[in-house]
């Protein structure tokens, strides 16, 4: 299904250098910033105490965040928990109290802003619970990493694996990034919602490196660029449809979803948009540099001459 036909192939890979700067200088801030600011880790990383609540009728959760807030409580969490009745806090880690007396405070905060919650259970995550979860969400972005490493070059040319790694990789450190410029609260469901995103750009990797392979078929004597620009073009219909139609969905959660996904929303919509950039205006440029040619991805034709002398 094509809604927008573009006649003209569209130059894309002449302007390729101007992209990559742009890229790398994005790249760079990112870093800069992740190692100047850092990522402010929600409790479930730094470790902190957890508290559910019940009410006999649906929690008023703005009203808790502003009790909480007036109580002069910090970076905490709210959210419903299994249905509208159940809450659940996170606070982070305070100097000499407890989990008990935060947990009584918490529930004398809770007392004047309506309703009557009940506690139904305080837990108390560690640094080193948080340290093993900070060091498999790690783990997890270099295995998947691999993995897609692995698959392009199956199913593709080595080639096209290390430029689509590259290309992911930059969309994951810009999503930091931002999280660690604007402070916003790093989770596990940003973790996860990273995590979604280098499969999602992979996908549209997949897409624009297959019509590059079919284009070294069908345009035998065109030049690598002219072909690589082709490809983009002839994807550029997909491409405006899936991500208009995926960025709509994540806007929806990032406006209506509340606080619990506001945050795993906005790192989806940032990865999204990057997504989009790097999967065309990234990864072809590499691709092309490493010097992919018809060879790699087409197998030469034997004579048939050749075939009865064998």
């Amino acid at each position: 299904m094509e809604f927008f036909k573009i006649r003209r192939d569209i130059p894309f890979m002449r302007h390729a250098l101007t992209f990559n700067i742009i890229s790398a200088i994005t790249f760079l801030l990112a870093v800069a910033f992740l190692v100047l600011r850092g990522l402010h880790f929600s409790v479930e990383f730094t470790g902190g105490t957890v508290i559910e609540i019940s009410y006999e009728q649906a929690a008023d959760v703005d009203a808790i965040r502003n009790a909480l807030d007036a109580r002069g409580y910090k970076d905490f969490s709210v959210q419903n928990f299994g249905s509208s009745l159940d809450v659940l806090v996170r606070l982070p880690s305070t100097e000499n109290r407890n989990s008990s007396d935060v947990a009584r405070s918490v529930m004398e905060a809770l007392a004047g802003a309506g309703g009557t919650p009940k506690l139904q259970r305080v837990e108390f995550v560690g640094p080193q619970v948080g340290r093993e979860l900070a060091e498999n969400g790690a783990l997890a972005l270099l295995v998947t990493s691999i993995g897609i490493v692995i698959y392009l070059a199956m199913r593709f040319e080595w080639k096209f694996g290390v430029a689509a790694i590259i290309a992911n990789l930059h969309d994951v450190v810009i999503i930091l990034g931002f999280f660690a410029l604007f402070q916003w609260e790093f989770s596990l469901p940003v973790l996860a919602a990273i995590l979604a995103i280098l499969g999602y750009s992979v996908n549209e990797s997949v897409v624009v490196a297959d019509r590059i392979r079919e284009n070294f078929r069908k345009m035998r004597r065109a030049p690598v660029r002219e072909i690589i620009d082709n490809a983009i073009t002839r994807t550029m219909s997909r491409t405006i449809i899936t991500h208009a139609c995926t960025q709509a969905a994540v806007l929806a959660m990032l406006v209506f979803g509340g606080a619990a996904l506001h945050y795993f929303a906005l790192a989806l919509t940032i990865g999204i948009l990057f997504g989009i950039y790097s999967s065309v205006l990234v990864m072809s440029p590499l691709v092309m540099w490493l010097g992919v040619k018809r060879e790699d991805l087409v197998k030469p034709v034997r004579d048939r001459k050749e075939e009865a002398v064998v």
